[in-house]
Formats: structure tokens, sequence, C-alpha cells
């Protein structure tokens, strides 16, 4: 399909993929609990798997993995907003509803300032497109839209689980709130150093670019904003287990976001990262994730 919209008409056909993307997800979702009777969270599984599927059909309408980036940041907030309502807001469910919607919210953010339309596509699907030739399309739902639905289904789990359970806060569920705030602060930061790196190395000479940032977070860490992510849904689950150790499982998610940047997105971008010159000198000077002097 042609793709050469304007990025304000971008906009509004990726606000309007996702506004039918929830209504599929929230009909499927009902329609599994009522006719099948089907857990809540088995549900909720097969309804954003069935989401996800929609939103890959118009990734490849448009030829652009990248209409799947904001499903990221999106889904956790329709996921915990659709679950609070009719409910009770104890304090415990209030903070990990507000921890999660800031969170989503500033990531979506930074996702729409750094969208420049359905003509452009992330590099990472770019590279794996021409790695994979034939086999494109199946590493781009599942790779590309599965995998990560499913781990941040994991991520979100904790959360949900609040809104299913009858739990009392305690002085866990405000520190891990806390802990919560600051990882997207962090991480809120990371991106804003990172886009004024960019903006100012634009607006130099080819010879006179900087290959790498180097101040701010980014002086200390070669990837504060993955740090952030990591910190933030160890959080929400940790929150979770304060008020129910019984519900350690629910950890799983978290530990598989933490295994995806580590094995995954940290690989890809160091890789990236290397093609550059004194790259070597970079990575002997600055930690991988922690902002810590080295």
């Amino acid at each position: 399909m042609k793709k050469n919209f304007s990025r304000t008409m971008s906009f509004l056909i990726v606000a309007a993929i996702y506004a039918a993307a929830t209504a599929v997800g929230v009909l499927l979702y009902n329609a599994l609990l009522l006719k099948a009777t089907l857990s809540w969270w088995l549900a909720l599984l097969l309804a954003d798997v069935g989401a996800t599927a929609f939103t890959f059909l118009f990734s490849l309408l448009f030829s652009n993995a990248s209409v799947y980036d904001p499903y990221w940041s999106v889904q956790p907030i329709v996921i915990l907003v659709a679950f609070a309502i009719g409910k009770t807001l104890n304090v415990a469910r209030v903070l990990a509803l507000v921890a999660v919607c800031f969170w989503g919210v500033r990531l979506t953010a930074n996702w729409a300032y750094t969208f420049h339309g359905l003509g452009h596509q992330d590099w990472r699907y770019t590279m794996l497109k021409e790695k994979t030739g034939v086999f494109y399309p199946i590493i781009n739902f599942v790779g590309i839209h599965l995998v990560p639905t499913l781990v941040v289904y994991g991520c979100i789990l904790p959360a949900a689980h609040l809104f299913h359970t009858e739990t009392a806060w305690n002085i866990g569920s405000v520190i891990f709130f806390c802990l919560s705030v600051f990882a997207a602060v962090l991480q809120g930061i990371a991106d804003i150093q990172m886009q004024r790196f960019r903006k100012r190395n634009a607006a130099l000479a080819k010879e006179e670019r900087a290959a790498f940032i180097r101040d701010g977070l980014w002086k200390y860490s070669r990837h504060p904003n993955y740090l952030g992510e990591i910190l933030m849904w160890w959080s929400i689950a940790l929150a979770t287990l304060s008020v129910d150790a019984s519900a350690w499982y629910l950890c799983a998610g978290a530990f598989a976001n933490t295994l995806l940047f580590i094995c995954v997105s940290l690989p890809m971008a160091e890789t990236r990262q290397a093609k550059k010159d004194g790259f070597a000198e970079y990575q002997n000077e600055t930690r991988l994730l922690l902002p810590i002097k080295k």
C-alpha cells in the first residue's frame, strides 16, 4: 500500500488501528469469559494475542512492522484501566494503576515524538528483514509482534492480579511504587537526553558529529533507558508480591522482560554501536547498564 502519508495522517491511521485493536481485544475478552468460561488471565492472554494479530495485519498492509511499536506501552494501560472500571479502588490497586499509566503515557509520548510516519520503519526490523529474507513474515509475526506481546502480558499480569484478588496495601506497595516512578523518570530523562543529542548532532557538519552520547546519564551507562524499563517491571512484580507472597510466580514476566533486553535488545544495540569508530574506548569507559562511574 502507498506509504507516503504525512506525519499527521500517519498518526491518525495508527490511532484508528489501535482504537480498533482495543475494541477487538475487549470484545474477545468478554466473549471468552461468557462463552468459554475461561479464567480471566487466560481470556486476557487470548484477547491480547487476538489484538496483536489484528495489529499485525496492518503491519503487513503498510509493509511496516513499526505499526506495532506503540503496542508495548499502550497495551498495559488499556488492560489496567479496563480492569479498574467498576472495581473498588483500594490503595494497592491505585498505586499500580498510577504507576503503569505514568510509565505508559510517558513512553507513548516518546514514541509519538520520534514517530516519522508510516514511511519510516525501525532499523532493527529492516535489519531482520534483510537477514531473514523469505522467512521474514514469520519472524515479523512471532519475533516482532507476538513475543513482545507475551512478555508485556507477563509484565502486566502482577498488576492485573491485584484487580482480581482482595489484598491490602503495605509499606512494600509504597516502596515499589516509588521505585516504579523512579524507573519511568530514569527512562524519560535518558530518552530526552538522547533526543537532544541527536538534534544537536544533526545541526553539526558530518565530520563534527559525535559517535556516542557522553553526557548526562549516558556518561555512565550505555543503555540507561533499558535499565529503566527493566526496573519498571520488577517494581510492579515486587509490589504485588509484597501484598501476596503466594503470587511469586508472577515475577516470571519481569524475568522474561529482563532476558529479552539482555539476550536480544542489548546485543542488537551493541552490535550496531560497535560499527562506529571509538566504540572500544566508549565500552571501556562506560558501563553497560548501571549509571555508575567505571
